[in-house]
């Protein structure tokens, strides 16, 4: 979608305080967009979209407090990324070769 707004100026805005118990997103991400909209209609009474702006493309969403979370990952050693690297080597070995 065509929009007119530059990459910087597709925000993510997550805002929420101690004492409300909803969490506002407001986001242009198409992503994030989908997957609230969907969680939206599976569960209305936790998430409910409140807006959109079909110039701009940008949705908004409350959601119930511990219905989203945050994931801070630590970054994998060079051991890690090693190991990793060669169990997925492995492993798309291995379905080459069920496949044949």
């Amino acid at each position: 979608m065509k929009t007119g707004l530059t990459k910087q100026e597709k925000t993510t805005d997550i805002w929420f305080d101690e004492k409300d118990t909803l969490i506002h997103i407001r986001t242009h991400n198409t992503a994030l967009k989908k997957r609230l909209l969907a969680y939206s209609r599976r569960y209305p009474a936790i998430c409910q979209q409140t807006d959109t702006d079909p110039e701009t493309g940008c949705m908004e969403f409350d959601i119930a407090k511990g219905r989203f979370s945050f994931r801070l990952t630590a970054p994998y050693s060079k051991e890690r990324r090693k190991a990793a690297s060669e169990a997925a080597k492995a492993t798309a070995s291995n379905l080459r070769r069920s496949v044949i």
